[in-house]
């Protein structure tokens, strides 16, 4: 993706790349755009690109949301196996 091309140029010598880093450059750029301005990113995509990123989208999404349910199936199974009086 030529974006991403661009801004691992851009930031290659500025940042470590770990993941705190990361998650820094993306936030902030994401601050930046508008909806008009990721949709036209969007639709400049190739077939395979938007498939990554969907891909990664609902990947991530729903172990999401697994981990959420299955945090709180344990809340609740927690309170269920202690015996309140």
């Amino acid at each position: 993706m030529k974006l991403i091309d661009e801004l691992y140029e851009l930031y290659r010598n500025k940042l470590t790349g770990d993941e705190e880093d990361i998650d820094m450059l993306a936030f902030a750029f994401l601050e930046e755009m508008s909806r008009e301005d990721l949709l036209k990113i969007i639709q400049d995509l190739d077939k395979q690109e938007l498939y990554d990123l969907m891909g990664l989208y609902l990947i991530e999404s729903l172990k999401g949301k697994f981990a959420q349910d299955d945090f709180g199936a344990r809340s609740v199974n927690s309170y269920s196996s202690r015996n309140v009086h």
